[in-house]
């Protein structure tokens, strides 16, 4: 964010809670590339896990509201801005729950990793076992050899190396692909620059 913005939101946050409470609050969210209004703090875990902040889940909301800002931004850090009434505003909760989200993000993004390299293992590996297969296949045939088990096991072996081939092609190309939106968002949301405002 450029300085001169920061500047501007400052002073958007120090006009007059009297009066301009309402106008900064929506001009703070018209800023933010995803801005949440907040009862407590509450509302960003689930209302099912009673464990404390530093290591409860989030709320499917939140993530579902979350992923629709990642989508629209196409490049670049995403900024969560949490508006939240100031008597209720707690920094030690506050730090807590950036902990918690950064290390949320983080841990997503190393499973979602891992799960792609062991897509690929499995995928190279399948490619590679169907073009072996396809070679015992071709050596069975260039034997010329005319008994009953040497056509059966042509027969087994062209189309399952050709099946093992094409298998570990779809995993390469196509489970990769459908994995990527989700390493994207975690990608981006484990850089996240999250702030607290009051309103």
């Amino acid at each position: 964010m450029v300085d001169g913005k920061k500047d501007l939101l400052e002073s958007l946050v120090k006009k007059d809670k009297t009066n301009n409470t309402e106008e900064t609050k929506q001009d703070l969210l018209k800023m933010s590339e995803v801005s949440i209004i907040l009862d407590t703090y509450e509302d960003i875990f689930s209302d099912f896990d009673p464990r404390p902040f530093s290591q409860r889940a989030l709320s499917d909301d939140f993530l579902l509201e979350a992923k629709k800002a990642s989508r629209e931004r196409n490049s670049g850090e995403i900024e969560i801005k949490f508006l939240i009434p100031e008597q209720k505003r707690n920094i030690r909760e506050e730090s807590l729950i950036k902990k918690r989200l950064h290390e949320y993000f983080k841990k997503h993004l190393i499973q979602i990793k891992d799960e792609i390299n062991s897509i690929k293992k499995r995928g190279y590996f399948m490619i590679c076992l169907g073009i072996i297969i396809m070679i015992l296949a071709t050596i069975v045939a260039f034997m010329k050899s005319t008994t009953f088990i040497s056509h059966l096991f042509i027969i087994i072996l062209e189309p399952a190396g050709w099946f093992t081939f094409w298998t570990g092609l779809d995993q390469l190309f196509y489970e990769i692909k459908y994995k990527k939106p989700e390493y994207d968002f975690y990608e981006k949301m484990s850089k996240v620059e999250i702030k607290f405002y009051s309103h």
